[in-house]
């Protein structure tokens, strides 16, 4: 744990009592705070109290007495309305932070020179911040991995100057953390998501800026116009910028020639070649390209040899539900992408396969549905759809590709292994059964996280299954 000492002595409103709330509330108590407490939910108020946090029915609470309202990330300050604490909270002139920015103001009192990279992007953030702590640890480094991804940040260790914290951040986190100062910033990419909490692609995108330039040190994939745009700007303000590309080598930066990575920068010098990702099959695909690319660079940036991250890459195990194989009937490989939560997501790892894909597709669709997926169905055999995007995703679908009503995930598995082991479609020479949904999981299941877990259990649960 990090106890936050910033209000001992003082009552901090706490809302939102997840993962990430309760440990804000164990944080705060542990630094001399005293709690007030609370949910939207009656079972997770009850688990806190049980659990000995300070508890409030902040509708009703004198707002005065607080020093902060610490918001969980998911709840809305904006966009699409503010939560009921939101207006509470600033009628009484009391700041609303996040647990990051918690974290960000202990690391600064105590420990400023102890290294913090961030990272953050609308796809493929929790596999580059696995990889950047999984390239430090092989190189002996102590590694705190969390924030949006597995442990809470202040459920972590804390800030020392040889203990190295590698956080995935959110947009909805960056929005509550205005003090994020990271040792070395990384943005990946930025495409549509969340447009309905941050209300257009300017306001996000600038969230996602606010990481890199607040960076000592900013390391920025420019394949995209809205990335290519920040870079570019901060360059011009003499900021401190290493640029990488899967598409297009840059003029001084990181790329790729197929699989080869490639250093040629300010900070590394001419390395060249350092890495080949062929037969790597955790970081399958162009877009674990990108965030191999993106994580060499961090790991250079923080000390690491090149030879150091050539030998860890190879032995980067992957992430559960990020093109996770989970087993094969004969020649059909079993996917489990169910981390994919929007159209861009599922749209590169459709690309990461030669073709031969049974896609099951479908959840709690989000703004703009698979607008941006229609082009990209190349190399997709059948769709099978399910949940609440059902009949949406089969109108957008209708004369471009075959699909199939499926409705739930386990009949959509059952169709899938019907056609690609043969029974019901000519059988490609490599088919793949890949869950990518392209949506949020909460009409059937109570996260993405849950849905994988399904799915996972279902396919080893078929008869003849190699795992």
């Amino acid at each position: 744990m990090t106890p936050v000492g910033e209000f001992c002595g003082r009552t901090v409103a706490v809302f939102g009592l997840a993962r990430s709330g309760l440990a804000a509330c164990r944080a705060l108590l542990a630094g001399g705070a005293h709690t007030a407490a609370d949910d939207d939910d009656a079972a997770s108020r009850a688990r806190a109290a049980a659990a000995g946090i300070g508890m409030a029915d902040l509708r009703h609470a004198d707002w005065r007495r607080f020093a902060a309202l610490i918001l969980a990330p998911g709840v809305p300050i904006a966009d699409p309305a503010p939560h009921w604490t939101v207006p509470l909270a600033r009628a009484a002139g009391v700041p609303i932070i996040g647990d990051i920015e918690l974290f960000c103001r202990t690391r600064a009192r105590h420990c400023p020179e102890a290294p913090l990279i961030a990272i953050t992007g609308t796809n493929g953030k929790s596999t580059t911040t696995a990889l950047i702590a999984h390239l430090l640890r092989a190189a002996g480094r102590d590694v705190q991995l969390g924030g949006n991804i597995g442990t809470a940040v202040l459920a972590l260790e804390p800030p020392r100057a040889d203990r190295v914290h590698v956080l995935e951040i959110s947009s909805f986190q960056i929005e509550l953390a205005p003090s994020l100062r990271p040792s070395i910033g990384v943005l990946l990419n930025i495409s549509p998501d969340h447009l309905d909490r941050h209300g257009s692609m300017p306001a996000y995108a600038g969230l996602k800026a606010r990481l890199v330039s607040g960076a000592e040190r900013a390391i920025i994939a420019t394949d995209d116009a809205w990335c290519a745009d920040i870079a570019t700007r901060l360059l011009a303000q003499g900021r401190r910028v290493e640029r990488l590309s899967a598409a297009a080598r840059p003029a001084h930066g990181w790329y790729a020639d197929g699989t080869r990575l490639i250093a040629d920068a300010p900070w590394t010098g001419p390395v060249g070649a350092f890495a080949d990702l062929a037969g790597i099959a955790s970081l399958r695909g162009r877009h674990n390209v990108q965030n191999a690319l993106a994580a060499s660079a961090a790991a250079l940036a923080a000390g690491l040899a090149p030879h150091e991250v050539a030998a860890a890459l190879a032995t980067f195990p992957g992430l559960p539900h990020r093109l996770e194989e989970v087993g094969r009937l004969g020649p059909v490989l079993f996917v489990n992408d169910s981390k994919a939560t929007n159209a861009e997501s599922t749209a590169t790892a459709i690309a990461a396969f030669d073709g031969g894909i049974f896609l099951i597709l479908g959840g709690r669709s989000k703004a703009g549905g698979i607008a941006t997926l229609l082009p990209r169905l190349g190399g997709i055999a059948k769709v099978y759809l399910i949940g609440e995007a059902m009949p949406e995703f089969a109108a957008s679908l209708e004369g471009r590709v075959a699909f199939e009503c499926a409705g739930t995930l386990a009949a959509a598995l059952a169709a899938a292994v019907r056609d690609a082991t043969g029974k019901g479609t000519a059988q490609p020479a490599h088919p793949v059964v890949l869950l990518s949904p392209a949506c949020a999981s909460f009409d059937q299941f109570a996260n993405f996280e849950a849905r994988g877990d399904a799915f996972r259990a279902l396919v080893r649960s078929l008869p003849g299954i190699a795992c």
